[in-house]
């Protein structure tokens, strides 16, 4: 009786693991750094995970000659007010359902608007839809990003409010006893350094 019982028992596992289908890859994430182009600007965002949700700060900006070349959010309300753009996190509160982030805000550095926000990410993890909208989504705006490497930006060049969070984020262990902050070797901010055209 007992070996009839572990007969089936193993004759069932065995068909569960025939008729499983592949197991899925695990589901790329927002987290990790991202590049914004378009008429509004040029920029480097990273996301992070902070308290079961993800936020997005400026990490990198390409001024136009004659921009002012460190910005400040006059319009932010709270304790971004008057906040330097550079490191500023513009996008939080959004909550993950696999390659959706819903429910969170997209901060306009331009002006202090707060708008409601959603993102997809592609399922190859390289492109983010970002849509800000106010009251219902149909009267959004979307703007797509695109993946960077995790190299693409050095540890000094990482604004120092956000560097706790860079140091934690995959492929950057080997960095974390870096200096937040410290200056470019070159001795000008890579950060504000304008995009080759």
């Amino acid at each position: 009786m007992r070996v009839k019982l572990l007969t089936i028992i193993g004759t069932g596992l065995a068909a569960a693991l025939v008729f499983a289908g592949p197991l899925r890859a695990a589901e790329p994430s927002v987290a990790g750094l991202w590049e914004q182009a378009d008429s509004h600007g040029h920029s480097w965002f990273f996301f992070f995970e902070r308290k079961g949700v993800y936020e997005g700060a400026i990490v990198k900006m390409f001024m136009d000659p004659g921009e002012d070349p460190n910005p400040i959010c006059k319009g932010c309300a709270g304790d971004q007010k008057n906040a330097p753009v550079f490191g500023l996190v513009i996008v939080k509160g959004m909550q993950r359902n696999g390659l959706n982030y819903e429910k969170g805000t997209i901060i306009d550095p331009r002006n202090g608007s707060v708008y409601q926000a959603k993102m997809k990410v592609s399922p190859d993890g390289q492109l983010l839809t970002l849509r800000g909208f106010l009251g219902i989504d149909l009267f959004g705006q979307d703007q797509m990003w695109k993946r960077l490497p995790d190299d693409a930006l050095q540890p000094h060049e990482v604004p120092p409010n956000i560097f706790q969070y860079w140091v934690m984020a995959p492929g950057q262990t080997d960095k974390k006893l870096m200096n937040p902050g410290a200056p470019p070797r070159s001795g000008s901010p890579k950060n504000l350094q304008q995009p080759s055209r």
